[in-house]
C-alpha cells in the first residue's frame, strides 16, 4: 500500500478503539466508569515506559492516580463479564475451523508478600525460582491471528489456606486451591460452553503431564497435541501385552526411516526445521466412536543435535497426517509471541495492584488492548497481501509493536508529522524484511531446504 493508503488505514484505527470501548461499556455500572475504562485502554496502548496507575493517570491528564486506582479496585464492574466479551471479540476476528487453543503460564516478578498469590516459586519466564505471581492463560490461534481469550491467577496453598491473607487480598470465599492444569481445564470448559470451536488443544508438559486434563479432552473428543516430559509413563503394546513405558524409552523404538524432516512453522530466522517421528500408543477401543481416534507419541529431534529430543502425546482422528500434527506442535510457540507482545506493548505485567479483583481487572483490560492490536495487525496483513505492490524491498507486515507505535503517535498522541512517522515505520519494516530474507537464505543453505525422509 502507498503512504496515503496507510495514512487512511491508520486513521481508521480510532474507530476500532471506539468500537471496542462501546462493546464493553454496558459492563460498567456508570457511564463515567465506562469512559475511565476507555481512557485506561488508551493508556495501555500509549508510550508510557511503565503502564502502572501513576503513569497512566499522568498521561491521561489526571491530577492524581486515584481515578485509575478506583477503576481497578473499588469500582463496581465484573471482570469476568468483560472476559466473556474478550473471548467473543477474539473469536469473531480470528475464528477458524483449524484453530488451536493453547494453554500456558507466565510469571510476574513482584516484591514483598502482599500481592495476591505471590511467593517464591519457579517461573519459566525467569528460568529460576523467584518471588512472583503466576498467571495461567488460554490463547486462541488460527491462520488469521492469535490472541488471549481467558486468564486465571494461580494461588499457591500458602494463600488459599491462610484466611488472613485471603481477606487482605479480597479472595472470594468460593475460590479454593487449584493446580495449573485444573485452571487450564476450567478455562477450556468455559470456552467450549461458550461455543468456541477449535480443532486442537496444545500446551507444554505441565498440562500434557496431567492425565485428568487429557482424559477430560478425550471424553469430549477434543483432539490435542500436548508436550510431556521424557519420564512420562505411557501405555504401549509390548510382547507381554499393554504396559506403561517412559516416553524416552518408546522413542528408542523409532527406526531411522521413521524420522521425517519437517518445519514446525516459520520463525524470525527462517523455517523451524526438526526431525519428527510418530509412534503408536495403546488405547482400549471398544465402541465405534473410540475407533475413530488413536493415541500417538510425537517425538521431535534437533537437526544439529540428535540428543535434543522433545515429546508430545497426541489424541487425534485416525489417519491424521504427520504434517498436521507437526503444525499443531509448532503452534504452541505462538502463545510465547503473544506473551512477549502483551508484556512489552500493553503493560500486561506493569500493574501495581495487590488484590484478586485488581489483578483480574488490569490483566483483562491489557489482554483486550493486545487483542485490538493483534486484530489490526492481522487486517493490515490481509490488506497488504491483497494490494501488494512492486517494490525493491517489500516491508514485513505490520506487527503488534508497530501497530501500537503508529496507533499512539498518529491517532492518540498526534504530535509528529504523519509522513515522518510513516517513513520511519516503512524504513523499519524494510530493514526487518532484509534481515529476514538473509536469515532464510542462510538457513536454507545450511539445512538444504525443507525435506522429508
Amino acid at each position: 500500500m502507498s503512504w496515503s493508503s496507510e495514512r487512511k488505514t491508520v486513521r481508521g484505527w480510532r474507530r476500532d478503539l471506539d468500537s471496542l470501548s462501546a462493546l464493553i461499556a454496558p459492563r460498567f455500572s456508570r457511564s463515567d466508569l465506562g469512559r475511565r475504562a476507555k481512557t485506561y485502554l488508551r493508556g495501555l496502548l500509549g508510550s508510557a515506559r511503565r503502564k502502572n496507575s501513576w503513569q497512566l493517570a499522568e498521561d491521561a491528564g489526571d491530577e492524581s492516580p486515584y481515578g485509575v486506582q478506583h477503576l481497578l479496585g473499588r469500582a463496581r464492574w465484573d471482570a469476568e463479564a468483560v472476559r466473556d466479551d474478550l473471548r467473543e471479540y477474539v473469536v469473531e476476528n480470528f475464528g477458524d475451523q483449524a484453530a488451536v487453543l493453547i494453554v500456558d503460564e507466565t510469571g510476574f516478578l513482584k516484591k514483598g508478600e502482599r500481592s495476591c498469590g505471590v511467593q517464591r516459586q519457579y517461573s519459566g519466564t525467569a528460568g529460576r525460582t523467584e518471588n512472583c505471581q503466576i498467571g495461567v492463560f488460554l490463547c486462541y490461534a488460527s491462520k488469521k491471528g492469535a490472541a488471549f481469550v481467558d486468564r486465571e491467577l494461580y494461588l499457591p496453598k500458602s494463600w488459599t489456606a491462610d484466611d488472613e491473607r485471603r481477606a487482605g487480598a479480597g479472595i472470594p470465599d468460593e475460590v479454593n486451591f487449584a493446580t495449573k492444569p485444573q485452571l487450564a481445564r476450567a478455562m477450556l470448559e468455559r470456552a467450549f460452553e461458550a461455543g468456541v470451536r477449535a480443532s486442537w488443544v496444545s500446551g507444554d508438559s505441565i498440562y500434557g503431564g496431567d492425565r485428568r486434563l487429557r482424559m477430560f479432552l478425550e471424553a469430549g473428543e477434543q483432539p490435542f497435541v500436548l508436550a510431556v516430559k521424557r519420564s512420562e509413563p505411557l501405555w504401549a503394546t509390548t510382547d507381554r501385552g499393554p504396559a506403561q513405558i517412559r516416553a524416552d524409552g518408546l522413542a528408542e523404538r523409532a527406526a531411522e526411516e521413521d524420522w521425517h524432516r519437517l518445519s514446525a512453522g516459520a520463525g524470525s530466522k527462517g523455517e523451524r526445521l526438526y526431525d519428527w517421528a510418530l509412534l503408536p500408543l495403546f488405547r482400549l477401543q471398544v465402541t465405534e466412536e473410540e475407533r475413530r481416534f488413536e493415541h500417538l507419541l510425537l517425538v521431535r529431534r534437533g537437526v544439529e543435535d540428535a540428543d535434543d529430543l522433545a515429546y508430545h502425546v497426541v489424541f487425534a482422528p485416525r489417519g491424521t497426517p504427520l504434517e498436521d500434527l507437526v503444525r499443531v506442535a509448532g503452534e504452541r510457540w505462538r502463545i510465547e509471541s503473544c506473551f512477549e507482545a502483551a508484556k512489552g506493548e500493553v503493560g500486561l505485567g506493569h500493574y501495581e495492584v495487590r488484590s484478586w479483583h485488581g489483578w483480574k481487572r488490569h490483566v483483562t483490560l491489557a489482554l483486550f488492548a493486545h487483542a485490538l492490536l493483534a486484530t489490526v495487525a492481522a487486517r493490515a496483513l490481509r490488506q497488504q497481501t491483497a494490494f501488494r505492490e512492486s517494490r525493491a524491498v517489500e516491508p514485513v507486515p505490520l506487527t503488534v509493536p508497530e501497530v501500537r507505535r503508529l496507533l499512539w503517535r498518529l491517532v492518540l498522541a498526534r504530535k509528529p508529522p504523519t509522513e515522518r512517522v510513516l517513513g520511519w515505520s516503512y524504513w523499519r519494516r524494510c530493514h526487518q524484511a532484509r534481515a529476514k530474507r538473509c536469515h532464510y537464505q542462510r538457513r536454507a543453505a545450511l539445512h538444504g531446504g525443507r525435506s522429508r525422509g
